[in-house]
């Protein structure tokens, strides 16, 4: 379960920073490489994709500052960014 902290006083008193400072999340997916050119069609600003891992890697940083990782398997060499691998 993943659930965002409640504003009320008494439960943020001792939070400090703002929303979704210091919080990263990772995805599993089908296809990453499709999110990104959705989030690029929908106006939004993902960073260039990579391979680390085995796995195509789409970051991109929510409204909030939370920090989204979208992943899905491939057989390209690490380190590959999407730009080279696109030509």
């Amino acid at each position: 379960m993943l659930q965002e902290y409640r504003k009320e006083e008494h439960y943020t008193k001792n939070i400090e920073g703002k929303l979704g400072e210091g919080v990263s999340i990772w995805f599993q997916c089908e296809d990453s490489l499709e999110l990104y050119h959705e989030f690029l069609s929908k106006g939004l600003h993902p960073e260039e994709p990579f391979v680390g891992n085995n796995m195509w890697d789409v970051k991109i940083i929510d409204a909030d500052g939370y920090i989204l990782h979208f992943e899905s398997p491939t057989d390209v060499p690490e380190k590959t960014k999407y730009s080279e691998w696109e030509k």
